[in-house]
């Protein structure tokens, strides 16, 4: 079972950044003025998030990962 991870976590606050993004990048309200992040790094950061993500996601189902566990007991085949 997957469990939401701090990069799932990010990932998902990114994510809503973008929608807010996409909906105005800045507006004004009286005198003051609210400027979002710049569009192209919060994709770039979706981006190495969802990497991240997909490699937890397969380590904790026991796909992949960057490692290979070796039995080195001897307890094995014809013996």
């Amino acid at each position: 079972m997957y469990v939401a991870t701090v990069n799932q976590t990010r990932l998902d606050q990114y994510l809503a950044a973008e929608a807010k993004i996409l909906s105005g990048q800045s507006f004004r309200l009286g005198d003051r003025q609210l400027q979002r992040a710049d569009l192209s790094e919060v994709r770039n950061e979706i981006a190495r998030l969802q990497m991240a993500v997909n490699r937890e996601v397969a380590a904790a189902a026991g796909r992949g990962g960057r490692f290979s566990q070796a039995d080195f007991g001897g307890g094995g085949r014809g013996r």
